[in-house]
């Protein structure tokens, strides 16, 4: 039991989609009609793009990327600067999750080895922030825009100029909110971390996943090379792969077909949306998620483009709002159970997070929100 409400905890999405997924079943029976609601080409390419992220992490190509550019660190906040702006610009290729489940804990690493525990929070609620809004930019960038991207039938290039001007004010937002950050010179060596041969191979097979999300080449024919390349040569990664957020995409899938299905449903959802997908998709993903929220409302809306921002604006605010910054959450209260309480102050660094993290979260919130009700009115 104590298994059981621990995976309940941790994967509570993929749970309530189950759970939606078969209580519509009562609704609309299994049939073999079903297979139509699963979209195999996001199934293949996050596949695929999550297999080859493992592989780059696995080969320390991150960590070897961080290393040598904290080199040029002379101070705290330019260290600051470079932690939060690697989880930035690295979230628009490697996802917002993975920036952050490899940046977080390093960042925590670094710091502690220079002795600024002190700047746990800031940065980390930066950094999270950060992945969270470089991550909008590219289809590869987060789950819910590899999805929307491949309903939408925009180009890749659309695609980019349709969130550029979104991704310039957060990349001034974030870069804004880095210039307070205490600026003390540094006195400790900060580490080069090393890399694996094998990472440039990934490289390339990295390179293989952009081009087939642009349309070049077959994800059935990138499925094939990325598995058997795996199988062959770096078994590891086939454990590393997120099979419970793709099994969660499924069962999303299933519940929204079948909603689909009964006409009355799927008018009444289509009027209460249709006109309010900027409002309903920033306001769902702050109890739901955003990745939830963009699949839930493309269902029944076509107006994708407004969803992209909606769910990636919603990103930001509660803790839930993106799964990705439960990652960072995570990461920073399992370093200070480890430090010494005279250190981080323990006994209130979650509330002192969670006070961040909400303050910090909520004003870009509010600016981002404005800003796209502003250029929305444009047309």
């Amino acid at each position: 039991m104590l298994k059981i409400k621990e995976f309940i905890k941790n994967e509570f999405v993929l749970c309530a989609a189950g759970l939606l997924a078969l209580c519509s079943m009562l609704a609309v029976p299994p049939s073999l009609s079903y297979l139509s609601y699963l979209d195999f080409h996001t199934l293949i390419l996050l596949f695929c793009l999550m297999a080859v992220v493992a592989g780059l992490q696995i080969a320390g190509i991150f960590h070897w990327l961080a290393g040598k550019l904290l080199q040029y660190a002379k101070n705290t906040r330019q260290l600051a600067q470079i932690l939060i702006f690697l989880s930035f610009f690295c979230s628009m290729l490697i996802t917002n999750d993975v920036s952050l489940i490899t940046f977080v804990p390093l960042a925590l690493y670094v710091l502690t080895a220079v002795g600024r525990s002190d700047m746990f929070i800031p940065v980390v609620v930066l950094q999270t922030v950060a992945a969270n809004l470089g991550s909008i930019l590219l289809p590869v960038g987060n789950p819910q825009n590899l999805y929307l991207y491949g309903i939408s039938g925009m180009g890749f290039a659309q695609f980019v100029l349709h969130m550029l001007p979104l991704w310039l004010l957060s990349l001034a937002v974030v870069t804004l909110s880095t210039l307070p950050l205490k600026k003390v010179p540094l006195e400790a060596k900060i580490p080069e971390g090393r890399r694996e041969p094998i990472g440039r191979l990934y490289i390339l097979l990295f390179l293989l996943c952009i081009v087939t999300v642009a349309g070049f080449l077959s994800e059935y024919l990138l499925l094939g090379i990325i598995v058997a390349f795996v199988a062959v040569f770096d078994r590891r990664v086939f454990r590393q792969v997120d099979y419970l957020l793709l099994l969660t995409f499924v069962c999303f899938f299933v519940f929204i077909g079948n909603m689909k299905a009964i006409p009355s449903v799927s008018q009444l959802l289509s009027q209460l949306i249709a006109g309010n997908e900027l409002i309903v998709g920033i306001l769902s993903s702050q109890i739901i998620s955003n990745v939830p929220a963009a699949i839930l409302l493309s269902g029944f809306t076509d107006q994708t483009g407004a969803l992209l921002w909606s769910t990636n604006i919603g990103g930001l605010g509660t803790l839930i709002a993106s799964l990705a910054s439960l990652i960072s959450y995570k990461a920073y209260m399992r370093q200070i159970r480890q430090a010494p309480p005279c250190d981080t102050g323990a006994p209130q660094s979650a509330k002192k997070y969670m006070l961040w993290f909400t303050l910090v979260n909520v004003a870009v919130l509010v600016i981002l929100t404005l800003f796209a009700f502003w250029w929305n009115a444009r047309g």
